[in-house]
């Protein structure tokens, strides 16, 4: 990859069109048709019965999602280093790369099988399906440096998470007709639409990841780890990027904020349609519509604040961005009306486009620079996201099993972006690396 020329118009397509793919896992799975087709064969209507039997232990039906999310994001946090050393030390990074998008198309196709009596099924693909997204968006990321210089950064990120909302709302919309009108296609089995859909996603996930997989580099293997065994190399190669992070000041003020941001964002993002459902009662086109305006929204919001980060700096308009989450889970709190949610779903839409492709532009501008570790160096980007995620879905799962309110979990989410805001301006103030970023 020495010779790779940045910002070539080409390879940032086929880059974002990776987003286009996978994005649809997270749409249709984490957020949209998977959640309301689970809630509404898990729940009966008759008693108001959410708790659900799986390998004999008894649940609430949204506490085991959230907590079988967290499980894949622990193992996720837990190999990521490891795997993307591998990568790295090895000249692995497409390999890897195509491997975390098999198990999660695959696993995605799998839920297709998915019904009440085979719960544990649909659970365990529902997990790697997690997996596989969480390890391809990790070497995906990996790439922004390597493709685009830092002045572009912050655009290119914001095309990546573009290509992305549009994918998937593409593929939402394909979905939502079968979904809502079974009847154009002489379709009568009532479950038969959602898991077509969770077979749709797969297909649409794996074939369009064959761009990027086509056109995006391999990377060159090491230096300061050849000439060794596989595990001496991996070892190496951990330990060489450890010891750069350690001592680079800029990252190690930015991903303690981040980590606190992304519990926040990152919940919220998979439990807003459980929310709609269990405490307005709200139908599924409804929420399905909801969700579609959310990722249009969010188009425009990475645009926003890739904008406004120009004019202010990243971490300025991070600083605003995280206020304005806090916000919106005290406003989840007194929630009442189907109205005020569209409101609340705009404002969801408008943030998370700018924090998600806000935060990665920033992460990658404090990398050493024509550094090729990128793997390595952006595990670390995604491991603080993914145990993020792994604490706010048991802290949100743990709060409603207690209280059995999911609004006391939406409310106790503010916490988080309070302190993610309170570590932002001591990033701000204190340390050197960061102001460069800031002041752009």
């Amino acid at each position: 990859m020495q010779d790779l020329i940045k910002n070539d118009k080409k390879m940032i397509r086929s880059w974002a069109m990776f987003d286009w793919a996978n994005s649809a896992y997270n749409l249709v799975i984490t957020s949209t048709i998977f959640p309301i087709y689970y809630i509404a064969i898990t729940t009966s209507k008759s008693v108001g019965d959410d708790w659900v039997q799986f390998f004999g232990f008894e649940v609430i039906n949204t506490v085991l999602s959230n907590y079988a999310l967290a499980f894949a994001y622990l193992v996720m946090v837990l190999a990521l280093p490891f795997l993307s050393a591998h990568a790295d030390a090895n000249g692995r990074k497409m390999q890897v790369m195509k491997a975390f998008t098999y198990i999660g198309a695959f696993a995605c196709m799998g839920l297709f099988f998915f019904k009440l009596d085979t719960l544990e099924w649909g659970i365990v693909c529902f997990t790697l399906a997690a997996m596989g997204y969480i390890g391809g968006v990790a070497v995906n990321n990996s790439y922004l440096p390597v493709i685009a210089t830092p002045d572009q950064q912050d655009a290119v990120s914001a095309k990546g998470f573009a290509y992305g909302y549009v994918g998937c709302v593409t593929i939402q919309v394909i979905c939502f007709v079968f979904v809502l009108k079974p009847e154009w296609f002489g379709i009568e089995d009532g479950s038969f639409p959602a898991r077509l859909s969770f077979l749709l996603v797969g297909i649409w996930w794996l074939g369009f990841s064959m761009i990027p997989f086509r056109v995006l580099p391999n990377n060159q293997p090491s230096d300061h780890a050849s000439g060794k065994r596989i595990f001496e190399r991996v070892r190496t190669e951990f330990l060489s990027v450890w010891e750069q992070i350690r001592l680079n000041k800029g990252i190690k003020r930015f991903l303690p904020a981040y980590f606190f941001n992304s519990v926040g964002v990152q919940t919220i993002m998979v439990v807003a349609t459980m929310f709609g459902q269990k405490e307005l009662d709200l139908e599924q086109e409804s929420l399905i519509i909801t969700i579609i305006l959310i990722q249009l929204v969010a188009i425009i919001g990475a645009y926003v604040m890739s904008y406004l980060a120009k004019l202010f700096g990243n971490i300025k308009v991070l600083m605003l961005v995280t206020l304005l989450w806090a916000g919106i889970c005290v406003s989840a709190y007194y929630l009442n009306s189907e109205l005020q949610f569209y409101g609340l779903a705009f404002m969801v839409g408008l943030l998370m486009g700018g924090i998600q492709s806000l935060s990665r532009s920033t992460y990658s501008k404090l990398l050493p620079q024509e550094m090729e570790d990128t793997t390595s160096f952006f595990s670390f980007y995604d491991i603080t996201e993914k145990l993020a995620i792994v604490v706010g879905l048991f802290l949100f799962g743990f709060i409603e099993q207690v209280t059995h309110n999911i609004r006391y979990s939406a409310l106790s989410l503010s916490i988080f972006f309070i302190l993610g805001f309170l570590l932002l301006i001591r990033a701000l103030r204190y340390n050197t690396y960061l102001k460069q970023v800031s002041n752009g």
